[in-house]
């Protein structure tokens, strides 16, 4: 090799430890940029899934069988930061920020249900992590159901939290379902969507707890907002076109090769609006006729999420929780906890 291009090679090399450290520093500046650091006791390691695509990886410790947390659409690890800890006790908890968001990679492309849930797989691979429990939350029943049906061989269990959503069979494609919806009383329609106060991260988290009953961790705010200049929450750090591409890869969920013990958490019947913010009060038979109507609709589509589960997997353990809305783990979270440890205790 000549010395030009010796040259060459040690500047192109050290540009790209240059690009690397400055791209650490910049996760890590947005984090602190105003004085403020995870308390989350978790070590934070980036595991390689693909070329050039790294997934943030979180590891809290524990002792006993390993547990998988893998977050919903729009979320990272981070959200489970007050949930995982109080399990370590009983199992080693780690969790795993999808591609496309926090600091994961953000590539182009590679948002299918198949790539996702092989992202999942690279990771256990990686980390050596032998029959561990998935728990998932929403969207990333996707994942959990793909593993499940390919490599059940690799896993002690699988956890939906609220994870049944068939991509498939979902009621906000349905025109008639919509329909239904949208005769419900503008009140009832609103009080789902309460405003969130977004002037600091911290202001958000209350108006969380006022409109919502429940708060994400900080540390869930900052890794998937950007920070303002004034301390305040600014855009999502990952961008539209990649939720619009993890849609498009979603898949109708099959359980018909699971052979693995299944525990699953949900709300049902599922009302068309989040049970949290259940403060309307219908003023008359007809505005009570159309939620009647909404809410027996909404509830027909989480009894065939349900058939299609319990059919193809009938030792599938199923938990209700009334009145619990989207993020159990989070609205209910003794009861989750509680249930999950009886679930690996038994494995």
């Amino acid at each position: 090799m000549s010395r030009q291009a010796s040259s060459i090679t040690r500047i192109s090399v050290a540009l790209g430890c240059a690009l690397l450290a400055a791209w650490f520093a910049s996760v890590a500046c947005a984090q602190e940029s105003d004085g403020w650091r995870d308390p989350s006791k978790h070590q934070v390691r980036f595991v390689t899934v693909d070329e050039d695509v790294r997934l943030e990886v979180l590891d809290w410790g524990g002792t006993g069988r390993a547990i998988v947390l893998l977050a919903g659409s729009g979320n990272t690890a981070h959200v489970f930061d007050d949930f995982a800890p109080k399990l370590t006790d009983c199992c080693h908890i780690y969790g795993i920020t999808r591609r496309g968001f926090g600091a994961s990679s953000q590539p182009a492309s590679g948002y299918d249900d198949q790539r996702l849930a092989n992202d999942v797989l690279k990771v256990l691979d990686s980390m050596n992590l032998k029959a561990p429990v998935l728990v998932g939350h929403s969207m990333a029943g996707g994942e959990l159901t793909t593993l499940g049906n390919q490599h059940s061989d690799r896993l002690a269990g699988l956890v939906y939290l609220d994870a049944l959503g068939d991509p498939g069979d979902f009621p906000a494609d349905d025109s008639a379902f919509m329909a239904l919806v949208e005769k419900q009383p503008a009140g009832k329609r609103q009080a789902s969507h309460p405003a969130l106060d977004s002037s600091s991260f911290a202001a958000f988290r209350a108006s969380q707890l006022k409109g919502l009953n429940y708060a994400f961790p900080e540390a869930e705010l900052r890794n998937g907002r950007i920070t303002g200049p004034e301390g305040g929450m600014g855009r999502r750090r990952t961008p539209q076109s990649t939720f619009i591409a993890i849609g498009k890869g979603q898949i109708k969920r099959d359980y018909s090769h699971i052979r693995v013990p299944v525990l699953a958490f949900l709300e049902f019947p599922r009302p068309t609006y989040d049970a949290q913010l259940d403060r309307y009060e219908a003023k008359n038979d007809d505005e009570r006729a159309a939620i009647e109507a909404a809410n027996r609709a909404g509830a027909a589509y989480v009894e065939r999420w349900i058939k299609d589960l319990t059919v193809a997997v009938p030792g599938a353990h199923l938990i209700n929780l009334p009145g619990a809305g989207h993020y159990v783990f989070l609205t209910r979270e003794s009861a989750v906890i509680k249930e999950l440890r009886s679930f690996v205790a038994g494995l």
